[in-house]
């Protein structure tokens, strides 16, 4: 027996077209190539990890120091096919526990970094984490573009280009830890 409603069936509103929306402006691949200029990184191959909330970094060699008062980390990041053995020195932002691929919590430390997407810049908190075994040597979580105007694309890969140099973009980009910086 079938059951018929008697109520006329509302049709679903359309759904708004996101690439006109004036929020986002650029479709970005789920792959991109970046760079983090605060911190020596010309080019790097980045996952935009939509399923992650915190972006994440290949660092090794971790130590953490004192500087003017201030808690800063010392780490390297290992050289790639694109950049060569690069020692970093940071001020450490913030110690998270954050989950790991299999779901386990670990601790972690937060740098404040500028990331370079294209034509894009701005800051983004990233933690540092041992990616040896890991296909991208970064990750950019949901954190990293949120309110970005920026829409990912699962089906293409370094959609968004190289990343542009600061004075392409016509700005100039705050030293990492400038005074009022917030992501």
């Amino acid at each position: 027996m079938t059951i018929v409603s008697k109520k006329p069936r509302k049709e679903a509103p359309p759904v708004a077209d996101l690439t006109r929306s004036k929020r986002v402006r650029d479709i970005i691949g789920w792959r991109e190539w970046v760079a983090l200029p605060d911190i020596g990184i010309p080019e790097i191959k980045a996952k935009i990890d939509t399923g992650a909330r915190t972006s994440a970094l290949h660092a090794v060699d971790q130590e953490v120091f004192e500087r003017d008062g201030r808690p800063w980390v010392r780490f390297r990041v290992p050289a790639s096919n694109k950049h060569r053995d690069i020692p970093v020195e940071a001020p450490l932002i913030d110690e998270r526990d954050i989950k790991n691929t299999s779901g386990i919590p670990e601790r972690r430390r937060i740098i404040r970094t500028t990331l370079l997407l294209g034509r894009h810049h701005w800051r983004i908190d990233v933690s540092l984490a041992n990616r040896e075994r890991m296909e991208f040597d970064i990750i950019l979580g949901r954190t990293a573009i949120r309110s970005r105007g920026v829409l990912v694309h699962p089906g293409k890969s370094f959609v968004a280009g190289p990343p542009q140099p600061q004075v392409l973009t016509g700005r100039a980009i705050p030293p990492a830890g400038s005074p009022g910086d917030v992501q």
